[in-house]
């Protein structure tokens, strides 16, 4: 009997469903570019236009509501449900804007709107990580959110070259812009959502995942590579929209040839079992059934052992609770923890700041006389894409190698925030201008690949550290951060911009001098977001050594 195709073919599908999803799913990394725009045709203030960045921010506020929907609702229609949000926010912005049914929008009704389809961002979010987290065994868990937010981070890239290919004499990016992220998200959310499975963990042979692993890697990793270069302004410059558009889209597709392979892989081993040869596949279903894994120890992941040990904090492994020892972190335990608030501390000064700083990228670009803001926002995109991978490849590589070294992930936060603070420091130089060119892409580079970083490894700290069992909503709990910082800090940014600019209620700013106060105050929060991280490391420290003893 052929083994079942749901095993591995239909797990890495669901990989493939959910890259594809989070790859259009970064719709507010749009918003540098066409932010400026934006800023002319509805009349706005540097402060008034911030505030928009702060609301797509601000849906994140209401994510819980998301984790509560994938608890009690199936996941295919908790996907449908937050594109019919995008669909709304933005799809009633572009009416607006091209006065079509929609003659009249006041601010107060654009910011809400901006909010709805802020938060439908976090309703495919939750399905994602949800999917990811159910779908793979302990092992690859990491791997499959790494590389599915990995994607995420190419948004901004996917959408500036479809916009540039198919409204190539377009006047108005913010409408195409508009138009891509309310259409997109729901054309390919219901193409993806039937394969999407929810369900137990079946995995094939051995050799079969760490191939497929390898030729999912290879494939990501050649995708980056493409969206960087492509990125490069003297390569932008020379390539049609229309070839950007073809070479994205064939490296979008090239993350199906791994299920497919796979797939020719069973029917191969279904063809072999039919002789006299015993496979390794009936042997290593035996083991899962039995619950024993590679290296004899339990299918149980050994991070949730560890996970009860830092619920006790301090209490004997009779008083751990029944749920905390299944992995189970409710929202009040996790939010009486000295490490919570470490943790979103440090989230806040780090990942936090550095979106604050990409939704500003546009008025940035501006004000230091860059005129290639799309290059700019996709340059940081395709960083951002790397940064994302970076930390599964490391995690996976390192926790399969005759050393098993493992990197505790806040260590490796303290790590990524430092050079962010040295980024933000490089922009506050003003020298030559050829310098100072330099300095915005390097810098936007750095700023770019750290946020992307942090932001892949928050989504396995907060399991670490929390638990899966709760994950869905303690994850938005933490990024409810987001919002706030991007208010607080997009505001001191207004601040200042406003200040230098002459305080004219519309007036642009132009000059090193806008952001320079801004750039002194966000590095030195990096550089306290560092010092929050390393207390982080220091207080889990031994929960990671455990996890690294129990593999």
């Amino acid at each position: 009997m052929p083994p079942p195709p749901t095993s591995a073919t239909l797990q890495w599908l669901s990989l493939v469903a959910i890259i594809w999803l989070q790859s259009v799913n970064g719709t507010n990394t749009t918003f540098p570019a066409y932010s400026s725009q934006l800023k002319n045709l509805l009349s706005l203030s540097q402060l008034q236009l911030n505030n928009l960045a702060f609301a797509s921010d601000a849906g994140k506020l209401f994510g819980f509501i998301s984790g509560f929907a994938a608890l009690h609702l199936p996941l295919p229609l908790v996907l449908l449900a937050g594109s019919l949000l995008g669909l709304a926010g933005y799809g009633a912005q572009y009416l607006f804007l091209t006065g079509t049914f929609i003659t009249s929008l006041s601010y107060p009704q654009i910011f809400l709107l901006t909010v709805l389809a802020g938060n439908s961002i976090c309703w495919i979010n939750t399905v994602c990580y949800v999917v990811a987290v159910r779908n793979f065994p302990a092992g690859h868990q990491p791997l499959a959110v790494g590389l599915s937010t990995a994607y995420q981070g190419l948004s901004a890239k996917i959408y500036t070259v479809l916009a540039a290919a198919i409204f190539p004499s377009s006047k108005n990016p913010a409408e195409a812009y508009l138009l891509l992220s309310s259409l997109l998200p729901l054309l390919v959310t219901t193409f993806t959502a039937p394969l999407l499975r929810n369900g137990e963990v079946e995995w094939g042979p051995i050799e079969m995942g760490r191939g497929g692993v390898v030729a999912m890697f290879l494939v990501t990793i050649a995708t980056g590579v493409y969206s960087v270069i492509s990125s490069l302004t003297f390569i932008s410059r020379t390539m049609s929209p229309s070839r950007g558009t073809i070479g994205i889209s064939i490296f979008l597709s090239a993350p199906l040839a791994v299920p497919v392979a796979i797939k020719l892989w069973e029917r191969h081993v279904a063809g072999k079992k039919k002789g006299s040869t015993r496979i390794h596949t009936m042997n290593y279903v035996e083991e899962i059934e039995n619950g024993v894994v590679e290296g004899g120890g339990e299918t149980k992941l050994p991070m949730e052992t560890a996970v009860a040990t830092i619920s006790g904090e301090g209490k004997s492994g009779g008083d751990v609770s029944g749920d905390e020892k299944e992995g189970f972190v409710g929202v009040g335990v996790m939010v009486k923890r000295v490490e919570f608030w470490v943790y979103f501390g440090a989230y806040l000064c780090g990942p936090t700041i550095g979106l604050v700083f990409l939704n500003n990228l546009g008025q940035i670009a501006e004000s230091r006389g860059e005129l290639r803001t799309s290059s700019l926002v996709a340059l940081s995109s395709s960083f951002g894409f790397f940064g994302r991978l970076v930390p599964s490849f490391l995690d996976y590589f390192l926790a399969r190698s005759r050393c098993k070294m493992m990197i505790s992930r806040p260590a490796s936060i303290a790590a990524l925030m430092a050079p962010m603070a040295a980024a933000f420091f490089l922009l506050v130089i003003n020298t030559t201008a050829s310098f100072n060119h330099v300095a915005l892409y390097v810098s936007t580079a750095v700023i770019g690949v750290c946020t992307g970083a942090i932001t892949s490894i928050s989504v396995s700290t907060t399991s670490d550290l929390f638990g899966t069992a709760n994950f869905s909503l303690n994850h938005n709990i933490v990024v409810a951060n987001i919002p706030l910082g991007s208010f607080a800090f997009g505001y001191l940014a207004a601040f200042f911009y406003h200040r230098e600019g002459g305080g004219g209620g519309g007036g642009k700013c132009m000059g090193m001098l806008c952001y320079r106060d801004t750039f002194v105050i966000w590095g030195s929060l990096c550089g306290f977001g560092t010092l929050l991280a390393l207390v982080l490391h220091a207080r889990t420290r031994k929960m990671y050594s455990q996890t690294v003893l129990a593999t």
